[in-house]
């Protein structure tokens, strides 16, 4: 069987932008600019000959026709990583983690992690950043920078106030266990206190 599907970039584009009812939020991400994110869904809504949203001042609504496809599509991306997931190899929890180039590897005594927790495969890719975080290539990241990302929980890594480094996961998946296992060991380490007495940072905000 052959299932006729529209670009799978256009896809996301629209699905991101529903969520979050902004073409500027769906754009942080997916770590593209928000033109990038109107003419994708453009494109869709050209391609399937029905608009998807009403773009009003400084609003953005979904018609009946995108209220309609939206759980469609987000079914369909679900279903895509639960099935992705089952790939993993029986009785090992992978977890992909991304780290920034400038970061010191050392400070996260990476062998020690992993003989404490035999349970999970943990991988580095290093450098990395929100481009390999937002296209699924890395489940977690150390990134640098204010922590500032929509869908995102931000959680600093280092002391003090400005730029920093920060452990970014996407929102759905932050309190996985792997990942939460991860953020633990952190805390933990003796070096800096990293993540020492810290609330996550959520955030979003309205607006297209």
């Amino acid at each position: 069987m052959t299932y006729t599907l529209p670009p799978l970039n256009a896809l996301r584009a629209f699905e991101a932008a529903a969520r979050h009812l902004s073409f500027k939020l769906a754009a942080h991400e997916l770590h593209v600019t928000p033109a990038a994110v109107g003419q994708q869904v453009k494109a869709l809504e050209a391609r399937l000959g029905v608009q998807l949203f009403d773009r009003l001042h400084k609003q953005l609504i979904l018609t009946a026709a995108g209220q309609a496809y939206l759980p469609g599509v987000s079914e369909g991306f679900r279903h895509i990583a639960e099935a992705t997931l089952q790939l993993k190899p029986a009785g090992a929890a992978l977890l992909q983690l991304g780290v920034h180039g400038s970061f010191d590897l050392r400070r996260l005594e990476l062998a020690r992690f992993r003989s404490a927790h035999a349970e999970i495969g943990l991988r580095v890719l290093h450098p990395a950043g929100l481009h390999e975080l937002v296209e699924g290539k890395v489940d977690l990241l150390i990134a640098r920078g204010l922590g500032h990302h929509p869908g995102y929980r931000c959680e600093r890594v280092d002391e003090g106030s400005g730029l920093g480094d920060w452990l970014v996961a996407p929102e759905g998946t932050a309190d996985c266990p792997e990942i939460v296992s991860f953020r633990e060991w952190l805390r933990a380490l003796p070096v800096a206190n990293p993540l020492a007495n810290r609330r996550p940072r959520l955030v979003g905000g309205a607006g297209s």
